[in-house]
């Protein structure tokens, strides 16, 4: 456990600082935000990209978990339960994306949207590494796919826990994650090339 800038606190678990918290401790949140806060990024960034769709998740995740604190019943672990909420925020981010990529953008333009997250500044095609060749491929999966990718390759989800943050049977996560690798082999192969 990495140590926290609050001294007396790094060496309290996850549900005595859920303790505190509850009781109204700041700092005790603060805390459990700074043990979490790269475990969701990571997990909102492979979902969305990065920008600002994927800030603005990573901070109402927060304010999500704030407010259910008192809900949290303590069935799976802490991080689990955070990364739940992100990822159902990840999804409606994604609808709320493809509806106004629908709504405002002709056809041939949204394929590029949505699969190409948007970046500031002029694209440099020379300075794009292999990372944003298979972020991009990741962006271009289905959402149910894509989360499940994100939980168990990038994050290193155990298909279980997958399981139990996207609340659908095992088999399913597997049956997604196959379907996943198959789509991502097809587009990253001939991109990659064979130093992949």
């Amino acid at each position: 456990m990495a140590p926290s800038r609050w001294p007396g606190v790094p060496t309290q678990s996850d549900e005595e600082l859920l303790r505190s918290a509850r009781q109204g401790d700041d700092q005790a949140f603060r805390v459990l935000v700074e043990r979490y806060e790269g475990q969701v990024a990571a997990t909102v960034i492979g979902m969305l990209g990065p920008g600002d769709d994927a800030a603005d998740v990573g901070q109402e995740t927060f304010i999500r978990f704030y407010r259910a604190m008192g809900n949290y019943r303590g069935d799976a672990k802490l991080g689990t339960y955070i990364t739940r909420i992100a990822i159902n925020l990840s999804l409606k981010a994604l609808k709320r994306r493809q509806t106004w990529v629908r709504r405002f953008v002709s056809r041939d333009d949204a394929e590029t949207l949505l699969a190409e997250p948007a970046r500031d500044g002029v694209r440099d095609v020379e300075a794009r590494t292999r990372a944003e060749l298979v972020h991009r491929a990741i962006g271009a999966l289905k959402p149910d796919q894509r989360a499940v990718v994100v939980l168990r390759m990038l994050e290193g989800y155990s298909t279980r826990e997958t399981a139990e943050m996207l609340d659908v049977p095992q088999g399913t996560v597997m049956s997604r994650l196959s379907r996943a690798l198959e789509k991502l082999e097809g587009l990253l192969g001939p991109q990659l090339g064979p130093e992949a």
